[in-house]
C-alpha cells in the first residue's frame, strides 16, 4: 500500500509540473492541508471532519476536475497539493481520522496505544 501511495505522489509531481507555476511552490504549499488539524483545537469530532475533508482524495481529485474543466489554474494547484499530501501522508500511516481520537485512522493507530 505504501508504493502505491508513494506512486500517487510521484503523480502529483507530474500533474503539477504541467501547471504554470514555479518548482518551488510545490514544496512551498505540500503541508498548507494540515493546517487543517486546527479543528482538534474545538475538540475531536470537528477535527476529524476538518482533518478527514481536506486529506480525502475524492475532494482532491473533485477540485482538480473542476479545475480542469473550468480552466482555473488556482484550483488545479489546489487539487494537486490536496492529492499529493494526502497520499504522501498514508504512504507514512496517516490515515483517514475517526472522531474519537486523532491517532485513530483508517489506517490502524498511530503510534503506541494508551
Amino acid at each position: 500500500m505504501k508504493l502505491e501511495e508513494l506512486g500517487q505522489f510521484l503523480l502529483s509531481i507530474i500533474l503539477f509540473s504541467q501547471l504554470d507555476y514555479v518548482w518551488w511552490i510545490f514544496p512551498a504549499l505540500i503541508l498548507i492541508p494540515d493546517l487543517s488539524m486546527i479543528g482538534y483545537l474545538v475538540n475531536p469530532k470537528i477535527g476529524a471532519w476538518l482533518y478527514n475533508f481536506f486529506h480525502h482524495k475524492l475532494v482532491a481529485v473533485t477540485i482538480l476536475i473542476l479545475g480542469f474543466w473550468l480552466n482555473n489554474s488556482l484550483l488545479n494547484l489546489a487539487g494537486v497539493i490536496l492529492f499529493g499530501h494526502s497520499a504522501l501522508d498514508r504512504s507514512f500511516g496517516y490515515g483517514l481520522k475517526f472522531n474519537d481520537n486523532f491517532k485513530n485512522t483508517h489506517l490502524g493507530w498511530i503510534g503506541k496505544k494508551g
